[in-house]
Formats: C-alpha cells, structure tokens, sequence
C-alpha cells in the first residue's frame, strides 16, 4: 500500500484530496495544524488514514511529521501540499504580520514540506510531488497581491524542483485552481460569483473534486512522463 502525505488535508480542497487518495487504496496523512477536530474527524471517516499535526511554516515541526511517517510505513510515496490561506486587502492596508502569514504558509510550508520529505524520495529514486498554487499566481490578483506572489512562487519553486529533483525519479508538479466552492471564498457576494461564472467559458465554478482528481492523476504511474508543469484547472476562466 503507498503512503501520501496530504499538507493542510483536513479541510477544503486538502480534505477533497485525502479522500480521493483514500479511495485510491493510499494510507493517506492528513496533516494540519489547527484544525485537529476536523482532521481527526475526516481520519475516522476514511479507511487507513492518520491526522498528524505540524506547521508547515516551522521545518522542524514538518521534519518531524516526514519522519514518524517513514517510521510507520518505510517509504513516502506521494507528497500534496495544499496548505494555504488568503488576506484580501489593498497592499497599503496590509500590515506586516499579514504579509509574513501569507507568504510564510504559502510559500515557504511548501518549501519546508518538499524539503523535509524529498531525502526519502531521493533514496529510493521515486515520489511524487504535487503543489498547489491559484490562478492568481500565474496572472495577479487585485486585492489579493501577498496571495498572488505566494502562489507565483510556489509555481517558480515547483518547476526548479522538476529540474532538482526529476534525475531521480521524482515527478514533481503544481495544481493551479481557479475559482473554487470553499471556505476561502465564502466571502464572496453572489454578485462576485455570478460575475467570475460569467466569465469563465465552463459557465460554473469548480468544486474541490475537480482538484482531486487532477491530483490522483498526477501521482499515478500514467503521468509518469508529466514533470515541471503548472495544470491549469480554472474552467478556462484565464486561458
């Protein structure tokens, strides 16, 4: 039985995900950091699976995570790193703590996740990698700037992981949502979200299962020779 990690798998599309890999036949590790209840809950509900707390903006922390996982079954397997949170202000109402929440979850928890679980990969010459990014790093986001340069990094880091990490047989690439039926965007006026349909030739927005999907291909042996690449999944919203 493989192993995936999932970064930020309790709620949303990280929680989605667990569930498509447990559907799959994965011992799926749901990680979170605040959201134990919700974690656990989804544990109980999904065959062979485990909540495992760690701050993907503490590498020590995360280390930790990689390494009680390798004890427990040998080998990581799968790594997606769906950590992330958003603050929607102009950029000269933007404190300082906001800004190093956003880009130390976003950006640096992915850097902290592939960094802690790619020395067992490399050991055994296989894994795979699978980060998740937003539209809104491959174009900019009024309002959600922080957010943008967050996800345009994780897009940037990916690819340099592809190069880094691919000679070992390690496929490494990025999901990068469009509009998606969460907790994130609950903020959202149905005026905004008629607004975003309108514009996006599939005539709705995405659900989490549409990212999930996306994922299981990804770690399976029929993307095999897919490595670097950034998989656009915004109904065509940004083209």
């Amino acid at each position: 039985m493989k192993t995936a990690i999932v970064f930020g798998g309790s709620k949303g599309i990280g929680a989605q995900i667990a569930r498509e890999f447990a559907n799959c036949g994965y011992f799926v590790v749901i990680n979170y950091n605040s959201s134990k209840l919700a974690a656990e809950k989804l544990a109980a509900e999904l065959k062979n699976s485990i909540a495992i707390k760690a701050d993907v903006k503490n590498y020590k922390e995360v280390k930790a995570l990689a390494d009680e996982v390798i004890k427990l079954k040998g080998q990581i397997d799968v790594a997606v790193v769906s950590s992330g949170i958003s603050r929607k202000n102009l950029i000269i109402d933007t404190t300082e703590d906001e800004i190093k929440d956003v880009i130390d979850t976003n950006l640096i928890g992915t850097i902290n996740a592939i960094k802690a679980v790619s020395e067992n990969m490399l050991s055994n010459h296989k894994g795979k990698i699978i980060t998740i990014a937003s539209m809104w790093g491959e174009v900019g986001a009024s309002m959600e700037s922080i957010y943008s340069a967050s996800k345009g990094g994780v897009i940037a880091f990916t690819k340099a992981m592809a190069k880094e990490l691919g000679y070992n047989g390690i496929n490494v690439n990025c999901i990068s949502p469009g509009l998606i039926d969460t907790d994130m965007n609950k903020d959202l006026s149905k005026e905004d979200i008629d607004s975003l349909i309108e514009n996006t030739p599939s005539s709705r927005i995405g659900v989490p299962q549409d990212i999930a999907k996306a994922a299981i291909f990804l770690a399976s042996d029929d993307a095999s020779f897919i490595n670097g690449q950034v998989i656009s999944i915004n109904g065509g919203f940004i083209i």
